[in-house]
């Protein structure tokens, strides 16, 4: 899980951040993003892709790389702004986002996925990166815990919706509290199961 920081801590880099996101396939609530860096002799055994993990595994992490990382940032971004330029846009923005919220600007950035964010930094990118990077891992479960707390914060304003239980994921249950309440303030309303 260290052989990307390994291989840019060789070529020279010194501020390695590892980004990723929760959140893009919800009906409803933003979308969330860190961007962790990581000191060389970090080990954190066991820890993956934060939907690999159970909940209470992901909060113990959560706590870990809070205590071990050298810079966290965090970026949100809402329903609203995901409706005006799509959930595309809006994940590689709430990664810019996080990574601005760095306290040291990096100098090399692990991206989970394909797409790079509008960023100077070098960038690279890796399909499955939750998996292959203590990093991005690590930003995997501090996005995801984040995310998931929002959620149950939003659960105590509109119970109605089980927003508790599935955080806006599109379960059956979730469409049907849709289909009998219609959408509530935070739903996105240009994605499919919520638009009428």
């Amino acid at each position: 899980m260290r052989r990307y920081e390994t291989k840019a801590e060789q070529m020279g880099y010194r501020q390695v951040a590892g980004v990723d996101e929760a959140g893009r396939g919800p009906l409803a609530g933003p979308v969330v993003a860190a961007a962790v860096v990581l000191p060389s002799s970090a080990r954190l055994d066991g820890l993956t892709d934060s939907k690999k993990l159970s909940a209470a595994m992901r909060d113990a992490f959560f706590a870990r790389i809070q205590e071990e990382a050298l810079g966290i940032g965090i970026g949100i971004v809402e329903h609203d702004v995901i409706d005006e330029i799509n959930i595309l846009q809006a994940s590689r923005l709430v990664m810019k986002h996080a990574v601005e919220k760095l306290p040291q600007p990096p100098d090399l950035l692990l991206i989970d996925g394909i797409h790079t964010i509008d960023r100077a930094e070098e960038q690279w990118t890796l399909v499955e990166g939750d998996q292959k990077s203590q990093s991005i891992a690590a930003a995997s479960v501090l996005a995801k815990v984040t995310r998931d707390r929002l959620m149950q914060a939003y659960h105590k304003r509109y119970p109605e919706y089980g927003f508790d239980r599935h955080k806006g994921y599109p379960t059956a249950s979730h469409k049907e509290q849709i289909r009998r309440h219609g959408a509530c303030p935070i739903h996105r309303k240009t994605f499919r199961g919520v638009k009428t």
